[in-house]
């Protein structure tokens, strides 16, 4: 990448109607050019010729043929807004709204090679017949719900979970290994949240990941986010002791089954016991099930539609090449035939192997099941919004998402971030993600799809890296990450929908609107009631001249239109910042030059006595104390977060119990290949079952309901 250079300017002019940016800015403001290699790669990976002027011009018109409306399209606007669509000269339409209701009249001419229509009030996805064609208009409510007051004095407030660090306490009829991780847990964890006052309980992501490679375990790298992550099934909670212990008596278990004793999760074996039970539940399911659960199990099925049959597929597949390929393969390894799911061989596959297929639907429906119960249960028991659902930016481009969809999803590109201060060399997370003209072309069908997904056993959304509505970097096929370019994604249509399917949801949505986030965005967000998020490591002034350090912004003065956290997955607990447990980690981890490690814990002895300060200003802490102490302040952080005015705070368990080590360290691995950070592993240290009997956990839950109280 360079500073500056020439690039031809039909080249330019083809990346640029694509939506490809040709240059970017860093945080120093220094803007740099994309190179031509880069953007004929992108090009390439939208599916457009720019081999010559001549292959240029022919990707020009059909970007040009994008733009037509064709039968089937979606058109989104705005409730009480008129929709506009491209053609010309008056044309008579008729409007079947999904109430029943009919609207008709003449769509006129713009002036500027649309047409629109007359305003339409009913939020919905509404039938248009124009010209012939029949459309879809998905007309957008205004904004998205807003939280609840739960009617206590207490302003909103709730926990957050890594759903895998959740254990329990040891059932005597059952392995140590299927106690815990487990969505029967979060379902104890959110009612007993809920008796404290807790209005949502946010979970990690719980995506649907490889069965046949339980070593990749990362919540934001999953196979596929139509689907869950059957390890957290709980065959107890859907079908009762009885049957899985019958399934149980029928399995060899071997002494070295993982106990789940540790502060850590043993993924792979874990993964590999509950699947095998899973296995021995479903033969015994299948003979001795009860008719009302058998029933229940094949209207999943059939509900679950075709997309549901390719995700089984697909993981039957994976399985099935798994021996010969290994397990981290994808499905651009599997032979020609069996690369397309629509395919006559993956038909043929998939009756020779419908035992196999019928498990991994069995497994989802347990799955679901459990969710679906977790967030009635947390409803019931008193939460105003429930379960907080985390939707991953992308999927693995090996992975089921991407071969079921793949007209929808970008091929030879991956996601990931520019170069920063933290991340001198860019990021390359390894993901693919939508293609807008796959979206355009599905009429969004495949983005709508993945809300539905995460909404329809939850209370609310958090959009991981909500940026990527307006805009991903994307990574060429084996550059380096530094080496990629923006690609401009459709953001009023993409806002548009999330808004309509959390109005029809009843759900709020977050976006993680961290880093560089455009202010056009960021006034979408507010203006649609999508929260943004403010965590407190972020929270400063702007620094001047006379004091390098900003100061953490008074409590007051956070934005009322975001949540507040203190911290996130990726960045230091309290705890662990307090005590510079982040630091450590980073010479541990060979980032840190010595002369590197003295300036950061010199500026974090500064940046505590600055947070001290704005406790003290925040009435959070003893004014008697002058000086940051040695022992971290942990109610007083926590109080302070919770002080501020947004609509929702929410806590991460890990700063409730005053665990030092975060969940994830970002490129958490040495050089060495064998120091590394335990990234998505750990376990809490006190079973959930016990959790709110634990004195110091309960004083910080107080401190927190007392702040939210407070005027």
């Amino acid at each position: 990448m360079s500073k500056s250079q020439t690039i031809d300017p039909e080249l330019a002019g083809l990346a640029e109607k694509a939506g490809i940016l040709c240059d970017w800015e860093d945080v120093h403001g220094t803007v740099h050019h994309v190179s031509e290699p880069v953007l004929q790669s992108l090009l390439h990976a939208l599916g457009l010729d720019c081999s010559s002027s001549a292959r240029i011009r022919a990707s020009l018109h059909d970007l040009d043929a994008d733009r037509a409306i064709t039968d089937g399209d979606m058109v989104i606007a705005q409730a009480g807004s008129s929709p506009v669509l491209p053609g010309s000269g008056a044309q008579r339409w008729t409007l079947h709204l999904e109430s029943g209701g009919v609207q008709s009249g003449v769509a006129h001419p713009d002036g500027f090679g649309n047409i629109s229509l007359d305003p339409v009030q009913e939020p919905g996805y509404h039938r248009l017949m124009l010209g012939g064609q029949t459309l879809t208009l998905a007309v957008a409510p205004q904004r998205c719900p807003g939280v609840r007051e739960s009617g206590d004095g207490i302003r909103p407030w709730g926990m957050v979970a890594q759903v895998y660090s959740l254990q329990r306490s040891r059932r005597d009829t059952f392995p140590a290994w299927m106690h815990g991780a487990e969505f029967d847990t979060v379902s104890l964890l959110a009612r007993q949240a809920a008796d404290r006052g807790a209005s949502a309980l946010a979970l990690s992501p719980v995506h649907a990941m490889f069965s046949a490679d339980p070593d990749r375990y990362s919540p934001y790298s999953p196979s596929s986010r139509l689907f869950l992550n059957v390890c957290y099934a709980d065959p107890v909670q859907v079908l009762g002791a009885d049957m899985v212990q019958e399934a149980l008596a029928r399995e060899s278990w071997s002494p070295d089954e993982p106990s789940g004793t540790d502060q850590t999760l043993d993924w792979p074996r874990v993964a590999a016991a509950r699947l095998r039970l899973l296995r021995s539940v479903f033969a015994v399911f299948r003979t001795q099930g009860p008719d009302d659960l058998a029933e229940r199990f094949q209207r999943f099925r059939q509900d679950g539609g075709i997309s549901l049959q390719r995700h089984a597929l697909y993981e039957t597949l994976h399985g099935h090449f798994a021996p010969e390929l290994g397990p981290a393969h994808g499905w651009q390894d599997w032979p020609v035939e069996l690369r397309d799911p629509a395919g006559p061989a993956a038909s043929c596959f998939a009756m020779e192997h419908d035992d196999e297929v019928a498990f991994h639907v069995f497994a989802q429906w347990l799955a679901y099941e459990g969710l679906r119960r977790a967030q009635t249960g947390a409803r019931q028991a008193g939460m105003s919004c429930g379960l907080i659902a985390d939707l991953a930016i992308g999927t693995d481009p090996g992975g089921s998402h991407a071969w079921s969809m793949q007209d929808d999803i970008l091929k030879a590109v991956t996601v990931g971030a520019p170069p920063d201060i933290y991340q001198p060399g860019g990021q390359d997370w390894g993901l693919t993600a939508f293609s807008p003209r796959g979206l355009r072309r599905g009429a969004y069908g495949a983005f709508i799809a993945t809300l539905r997904a995460s909404l329809r056993a939850a209370g609310g959304v958090r959009i991981d890296h909500v940026a990527g509505m307006e805009r991903l970097w994307l990574v060429p096929e084996g550059a380096q990450a530094a080496d990629g370019a923006y690609l401009r994604y459709p953001r009023h249509e993409l806002l548009s929908l999330i808004t309509l399917e959390a109005v029809r949801h009843d759900a709020i949505v977050i976006g993680e609107n961290l880093g560089t986030v455009s202010e056009a965005l960021n006034a979408s967000l507010k203006r649609r009631g999508i929260l943004g998020t403010s965590v407190l490591w972020f929270e400063r002034d702007e620094p001047d001249a006379g004091n390098a350090v900003p100061a953490f912004r008074p409590a007051p003065q956070w934005s009322r239109h975001a949540i507040a956290m203190a911290t996130t997955h990726d960045l230091p607990t309290i705890h662990g910042w307090w005590q510079e447990r982040d630091i450590y980690w980073k010479v541990l981890l060979e980032r840190l030059s010595p002369d590197a490690e003295k300036r950061e814990r010199h500026e974090r002895s500064r940046q505590r006595v600055q947070l001290w300060d704005a406790l003290q200003q925040t009435d959070c802490r003893l004014r008697d104390a002058s000086d940051p102490p040695g022992q971290t302040p942990l109610c007083a952080v926590l109080s302070f977060v919770a002080r501020t005015p947004v609509p929702l705070a929410l806590f991460a368990l890990e700063d409730l119990l005053g665990l030092v080590d975060q969940p994830n360290m970002p490129d958490g691995q040495a050089r060495d290949g064998v120091t590394r950070h335990p990234n998505w592993v750990q376990q809490l240290p006190v079973p959930v079952d016990t959790l709110f009997r634990d004195a110091a956990f309960n004083c910080r839950v107080d401190a927190v309901r007392r702040a939210r109280s407070a005027p």
